[in-house]
């Protein structure tokens, strides 16, 4: 049952509030692992997170994408940023700012597309989840 809030919000807000929320959550683990854990974990558990992020970015842009074509956009769009890390192009940029070291990083790393691969893999399964509670709840 959906609040009176959520009620009178238009519709495009409505659609996009979720993705908003999980890009909130989502930013917030991988400050979280950022801050309690280092290592191979830490690093790849952030890669991973990176394309979570991108997914929720994704279905705000396009909230109706199925999980899977948002998780294929998500690892498209990290794998574009890794790839151009072969370039001189995110270093530069990630000297001049923080956040695009965050946004960009700096190098190259094979073991980063797995981690990038997995992430878009648990963004669709939490996205198909979330749209069949949603379902569940509508039916």
């Amino acid at each position: 049952m959906r609040s009176p809030l959520v009620t009178r919000l238009s519709p495009s807000v409505r659609d996009r509030l979720p993705a908003a929320l999980a890009a909130v959550v989502t930013v917030a683990a991988g400050l979280t692992v950022r801050a309690v854990t280092d290592g191979w974990f830490g690093k790849y558990a952030g890669d991973a997170l990176y394309t979570v992020l991108i997914h929720t970015l994704v279905l705000f842009v396009a909230p109706r994408l199925s999980p899977v074509r948002a998780a294929l956009w998500a690892l498209a769009v990290s794998w574009a940023v890794e790839f151009a890390q072969l370039t001189l192009v995110p270093a530069a940029l990630s000297e001049a700012s923080v956040l695009a070291r965050l946004v960009f990083g700096s190098t190259f790393g094979v073991a980063d597309l797995v981690a990038y691969a997995v992430g878009a893999v648990l963004a669709a399964a939490g996205h198909a989840a979330l749209q069949a509670i949603s379902w569940a709840d509508h039916a």
